[in-house]
């Protein structure tokens, strides 16, 4: 990975083969580097695979501003910073919608799209990027949440900047991250957030990303838990994802 630093503004360039979000094709979840920041990650997180997410998109929408944004082509100059109030909320984990069959229409409908790829190869591929054991975040304020099966982590996470991420496709991302506040066991030390947005905005759904290392949990390209509103259900969630 290269890194290179700019008026404090961190343009990380991965070397990657690029897939899409909930509505592009799982082409390559593959990196041309081994990545395992899992060494670096917290005992709540599960680290089985790296998410290539912050990729590139192929969507129905038109060409417009926001569409290419976010499809990730934009201008350094687009990209401003945000506060963790875009992210306030209840959110829970799609991971279980994925085992339980909920999700299974996304997955058929993504390979009616793309017939060189069958939908369990396509399942499989969301499999390791929605898995974990967080099964729901809580944002209020500085105060994040974490909830493992019967335990709930809590603590304070303060702005960290963002990093803009750059991809052999040339398509790009923005991780959006914050540090926490002092120590406190079974707590990362730094989220990173990706929502496809580049300026403040509230957000819709997100994907997080969780670990002790600002720069290797950069590199983390095929595991992104996935958080819509604890208020929908899997039903709700699937037919977004397919609309989106």
């Amino acid at each position: 990975m290269k890194i290179s630093l700019a008026t404090g503004l961190s343009v990380v360039v991965i070397s990657s083969i690029l897939v899409g979000c909930q509505n592009s094709e799982p082409d390559g979840a593959s990196t041309e580097k081994e990545v395992n920041s899992a060494e670096s990650q917290t005992d709540f997180s599960e680290q089985e695979q790296e998410h290539d997410h912050d990729h590139d998109h192929e969507h129905s929408h038109g060409h417009d501003e926001k569409t290419e944004i976010y499809d990730g082509f934009f201008d350094d100059s687009q990209v401003s910073n945000r506060s963790l109030s875009d992210w306030e909320g209840d959110w829970q984990s799609v991971y279980p919608y994925l085992q339980d069959g909920t999700l299974d229409e996304v997955f058929e409908y993504k390979a009616e799209l793309d017939d060189s790829k069958t939908t369990e190869e396509i399942k499989g591929y969301y499999d390791k990027g929605y898995k974990t054991n967080v099964e729901r975040i809580i944002i209020q304020g500085e105060k994040v949440t974490f909830y493992k099966g019967e335990t709930e982590y809590s603590g304070q996470y303060i702005n960290d900047g963002y990093e803009i991420l750059t991809y052999e496709a040339g398509n790009r991302g923005v991780r959006y991250i914050f540090k926490l506040v002092g120590e406190s066991d079974g707590l990362p030390q730094f989220i990173q957030f990706s929502d496809h947005s580049i300026s403040p905005n509230e957000s819709d759904h997100f994907h997080l990303y969780w670990g002790d290392d600002r720069t290797a949990l950069l590199e983390e390209v095929t595991n992104w838990p996935t958080y819509y509103s604890s208020e929908l259900d899997g039903h709700d969630i699937a037919h977004e994802m397919i609309e989106h």
